[in-house]
């Protein structure tokens, strides 16, 4: 495996819509009571205005692109706005790889913030597991934080 988490180009926004669609139509298989996803997931013209703005990313494996997040930085926080990995690369390690990637990229922000769906069992387990603790919950979103040590 030849990791590389960087900025994604306008030219990568096709291919990481594909992925975002794919990855958060497979949450029916957690707890999703339909496919769908966060506004914009599946949507060319969002993917590519996110790259526009600088607030686009990919996950390469030998060239490969294998996954994206959508990152928002603002003063001494990080928004990690959405990560997502193609359904086929499920469960080797990318969606670790690229929290800690993330977090490393932004060390100097003093906490990392980010928000799922209740229902989501496969992500709601995965934030916890690498440390972000909740904040809060309204009836559709649990809020995690994690503080930049």
């Amino acid at each position: 495996m030849s990791l590389q988490f960087v900025k994604a180009s306008t030219s990568d926004a096709l291919t990481l819509n594909g992925i975002s669609k794919r990855a958060f139509d497979s949450d029916v298989q957690v707890g999703a009571p339909s496919a769908g996803g966060p506004p914009g997931y599946m949507s060319v013209p969002f993917h590519t205005k996110m790259a526009r703005s600088n607030h686009l990313y990919k996950l390469t494996d030998n060239g490969l692109i294998v996954g994206g997040a959508i990152l928002f930085p603002d003063k001494d926080n990080l928004n990690i706005g959405r990560i997502f990995v193609s359904p086929e690369h499920f469960r080797k390690g990318y969606g670790i790889y690229m929290m800690q990637e993330i977090e490393a990229m932004f060390s100097d922000a003093k906490e990392f913030t980010l928000d799922t769906p209740i229902w989501n069992v496969r992500t709601n387990a995965f934030y916890s597991k690498l440390g972000y603790t909740e904040a809060r919950r309204d009836n559709e979103f649990i809020y995690y934080y994690k503080k930049h040590e």
